[in-house]
This record gives C-alpha cells, structure tokens and sequence, in this order.
C-alpha cells in the first residue's frame, strides 16, 4: 500500500565522500612513517644519537594522526548505513580532521617548550647526526606530501564528481607540511650555528616552525568546527533560498533552518504559510537549482486569516 509513493518521497542519507585513492595514500604514508620512526629509534639507541631518537619518537605523532585519518575514512564507509546515525556518517571524516587539528597544535605546543628551554639552557648539538635526520625527515615527508596531495576531485555516494575539501585528507596533509618545515628550518639553524657558531639559531627556528604549525592548526578547527556544530550555510545563499520560495505566489517562510550533514552537503527544513498550498514536491522544485541542498524537507500551513487574501 503506497509503496510507489513512499519509494519516491524517500530520501537519501548517505553523505559519506568516497575517496579510495586517498585512503590508500594514506596507508603507503603511514607505513613509509612507522618504518623511518623504527629505523630512526633503533639507530638513536645504538649510536647514542638524541636527535635521531628524538626525531624518531615526534614521528610518532604523526603516524597516530595518520591511523586517525585511516580510521575515519573506514568508520564512515561501514556505518554509513547504520540507522543510529540521523543523516548518516558524512561528518565523521571532518571529525577526523579536527580531532587531527588538536593533534597538530599538541606538536606545535611540545615544539614551543622544547624551544623556549633550549633557548634558556642552550645544549651541545652533534651537527652531523642532527642535519643527517633533518634531511631524512624532510626526503620522508616531500615524498609524502606528493602521496598525499589532493586534487580536490573525488566520487560521492551518489556518483557524481564535485568539487570539495576533504578536511580528513588535509589534515594529514597539514602533518606532513609541518614534519617538512621543521625539517627545513632544522636544516637552516644547524648549518648556521655550525658554522658561524648561533646556536641560539636553533631554538629561534623551532619556535617560528611551531608559530607556523599553530597558525595551520587553528585555520583546520576553524573550517572543521562549523560542520561539527550543524553551522550554516553563507547567509547570500540563504537569502537567494528564502527570495526563491517567497517570489512564488503569497508564500511566506515562517521557519527555515540550513545546516551541515557533512562538509559538502547541506540539509534544509522550510515552514511555509501560503494562502493556496500546493504539494510540497512543488516547492522542492522551486529549489532544483541549488545543488548544495542533499535533504528538503518541506512543511505547508494554509494561511485561514482574511487578510491573506489580500
């Protein structure tokens, strides 16, 4: 009984991004990472090295970043038919984005301290083992930086190609960039202090390098959070929403909510009062236009009052 019109009625909830090529990317980076962390612990204890056990152990943060972002893409994919999840698991890879974030201003804040202690009790400095893992950390991260590039072209659910920000992938992407720029200002310090005797050079660097990296990790929570807290969407685009609605016939929208499903997909609810209510895919297709909107949902009040006649 009324299976038909159900079927068509019925709307999707699955907002998950599909992105297999990134996800494998990840996996090659995050094995590429365990194996030069091994190498680098196992080299810095045999040869008394503290740079490279040091460099070998802060690579660990970032191979924890990288299963964050391995364990969002698969958490997503095998729930996202779960009906516990309302609209389905579309947000779950911008909270591996943001719980990434966090991860990376942890980095930034153990590089400050580090940073602020070396410059106050500067330390003897082995130049050769210390530029040796900076070099082998930034060879390691260019080539996972290139792995980890997003083209920003990727397939949704629903099979078509759009053009988005997968904030999972940037996350990783923004851990890479930021092992590549300690690397680089590592590189800078040593060479200087070594040959012109600065080495307070070092400590300086390390605190611009975690100056930078707070920046990177600020700017990932800030476009993170909104889709976490249902933010909505730019008021331009709602105006042109409530203008389109409210153009057809007597309409008038009395309540009308835009929020985030996922961070390319936008669900709407719209109350209407009109004095002639006319079916509601009616008014959903007043809306066709605006592909941004993955989930309508349309009420209609009759307006009873004689000066809706008017």
């Amino acid at each position: 009984m009324h299976q038909r019109t159900i079927e068509n009625l019925q709307q999707d909830h699955d907002f998950v991004t599909v992105n297999p090529h990134a996800e494998k990317r990840t996996r090659y980076v995050l094995f590429l990472t365990v194996i030069t962390m091994v190498a680098e612990i196992i080299a810095g204890t045999l040869f008394g090295s503290m740079a490279l056990l040091a460099d070998g152990w802060h690579m660990a943060t970032h191979v924890v970043a990288f299963l964050i972002t391995l364990f969002a893409y698969s958490y997503a994919a095998k729930n996202k038919a779960n009906a516990a999840f309302a609209f389905g698991t579309g947000k779950v890879s911008v909270l591996g984005g943001f719980a990434s974030a966090i991860a990376l201003g942890v980095v930034a804040l153990m590089m400050l301290l580090e940073s602020i202690e070396r410059l106050v009790n500067p330390h003897q400095i082995e130049f050769s083992a210390a530029i040796l893992v900076a070099v082998i950390g930034l060879v390691v991260n260019l080539i996972s930086a290139l792995l980890l590039k997003d083209n920003h072209a990727h397939s949704h659910n629903h099979g078509h190609a759009h053009s988005h920000h997968d904030h999972n992938l940037k996350a990783a992407y923004m851990h890479v960039l930021a092992d590549a720029l300690t690397s680089i200002l590592a590189i800078i310090a040593l060479i200087g202090a070594m040959y012109l005797g600065w080495l307070w050079l070092d400590a300086t660097m390390g605190i611009i390098g975690a100056a930078i990296i707070s920046i990177w990790a600020i700017g990932l929570i800030r476009e993170t959070s909104p889709v976490l807290l249902d933010g909505s969407i730019d008021k331009s685009y709602s105006q042109a929403i409530q203008n389109c609605i409210e153009s057809d016939a007597d309409n008038r929208i009395v309540d009308f909510h835009i929020w985030h499903v996922s961070a390319n997909h936008f669900a709407a609810i719209i109350s209407i009062v009109t004095s002639e209510p006319k079916a509601t895919h009616h008014y959903k297709s007043l809306l066709t236009e605006f592909d941004r909107l993955s989930h309508i949902t349309i009420e209609v009040n009759q307006c009873h009052d004689k000066s809706c006649r008017h």
